[in-house]
């Protein structure tokens, strides 16, 4: 490339790298610990993520206590990276994330991203959606933007030198009754982060031809 020219594409190669290194690691060095600040600022960075409606209906509960990742350890299957990984992240669905309509819009309006006639539009289009939906329904989507901040932060860590696996192996309901989440919260993923302590196993994926249709 010559000096002083920029090419879009070298945007990408950063990217691309982390996505093809990024492995479930189940190896991780149990003397190894990640600041709090530096988690914050990568939780902040993952909640980028788009969501429905914009009502981030995704909390978050970091564990790093070792006698609390031992007695969660014991409903999660025994698995090690438990124990052994820097923190645990639960990824906790909010299925009333209603609540948050007017805090979050009226953020919008003061940061100047909407003016007031739209904001009042949203606002009503969401109050007369969200809390009439069914319960399960408002799981779902809690549960698909769930899926994408997790996905982010995974990405996140890894461009920070750092390891993930997330895990859906593990007792919800004893989970959510051990840290109080109550009826409106549910815990869908646990995320070990950490320093692998050894490589992951490698994977494969189906053809793309296989499950692409271009119509």
């Amino acid at each position: 490339m010559h000096e002083g020219v920029f090419h879009i594409t070298d945007l990408f190669a950063p990217l691309s790298e982390v996505i093809h290194t990024r492995k479930s690691v189940r190896k991780f060095d149990p003397t190894y610990s990640i600041e709090q600040t530096e988690i914050m600022e990568m939780l902040q960075e993952a909640t980028l993520a788009p969501s429905s409606s914009n009502l981030q209906p995704w909390r978050f509960v970091v564990i790093q206590d070792p006698d609390t990742k031992k007695k969660i350890r014991e409903f999660s299957f025994n698995q090690e990276q438990i124990e052994t990984a820097s923190a645990i992240i639960a990824v906790v669905a909010d299925t009333e994330m209603y609540h948050n309509i007017d805090e979050i819009y009226m953020a919008n309006l003061q940061a100047g991203h909407i003016d007031e006639k739209n904001v009042a539009i949203q606002i009503g289009n969401a109050k007369a959606l969200y809390p009439n939906a069914p319960k399960e329904a408002r799981l779902n989507i809690a549960a698909f933007d769930a899926g994408l901040v997790s996905m982010q932060l995974m990405l996140i860590a890894k461009a920070k030198g750092y390891d993930t696996v997330p895990m859906g192996g593990f007792d919800k309901a004893q989970f959510a009754e051990a840290f109080d989440l109550g009826d409106r919260y549910v815990p869908l993923v646990l995320i070990a982060l950490g320093k692998a302590a050894a490589p992951a196993y490698g994977s494969t994926r189906l053809p793309l031809d296989t499950i692409t249709k271009f119509v």
